[in-house]
């Protein structure tokens, strides 16, 4: 055996230990998630409560209108506001109730990171197939030594990873937010309609 061959060995076996680390911690994320939110009630009455309202918004938005007389198409826009407004309450409420297991989260999130960053300091776990643009080459040879810009850190894939098996792990097990809350956060954005 060469010893490039060895290395893309090592390399290939590196990245499939973070990969699988990835997929572990989202798993314990996720087991954490549903303990500290998903089964509680709480948590089922405020997502039954945004789908109801998303759905009654949707429904009010998109129904027959009657322009014949400008009052009904006030109250409908009245009625409209009042659901809207609800249901950005909602979201924020749900909003504030993920956020204690957010905390718990971030703190796993940070050990398996500390862990890995111990691990892999300094060594590319991956190469890849093109060298990506600038701004990437920062994040993707972040830490690393040598000029070849298709070295992959364990920062960047791992990070990677955790996006994407998180988000698609949220929706297999059902746990993405509702569709209403799907803009909401502490901070949602400013109403088009109140300027």
């Amino acid at each position: 055996m060469t010893p490039t061959s060895f290395l893309s060995q090592s390399k290939y076996s590196d990245s499939l230990t973070v990969v699988a680390i990835s997929i572990f911690t989202a798993i314990v994320c996720e087991a954490i998630s549903w303990l500290l939110i998903y089964r509680t009630n709480s948590y089922k009455s405020l997502k039954s409560t945004i789908d109801r309202a998303s759905k009654k918004l949707e429904t009010m938005k998109t129904g027959p209108g009657s322009n014949s007389e400008a009052n009904v198409k006030k109250s409908k826009t009245k009625k409209i506001d009042r659901v809207e407004t609800s249901l950005k309450e909602s979201s924020r409420d749900l909003s504030l109730f993920k956020f204690k297991s957010g905390a718990v989260v971030a703190v796993v999130l940070f050990m398996v990171f500390g862990f890995l960053n111990s691990l892999f300091e300094g060594k590319p776990v991956a190469k890849l197939p093109f060298v990506p643009l600038r701004l990437v080459q920062k994040m993707s040879h972040r830490g690393l030594s040598g000029n070849d810009m298709t070295d992959c850190s364990m920062a960047f894939l791992y990070f990677l990873c955790s996006i994407s098996i998180r988000t698609n792990l949220q929706k297999f097990l059902g746990f993405s937010p509702p569709r209403g809350a799907a803009g909401a956060g502490l901070f949602p954005l400013p109403d088009p309609k109140s300027n």
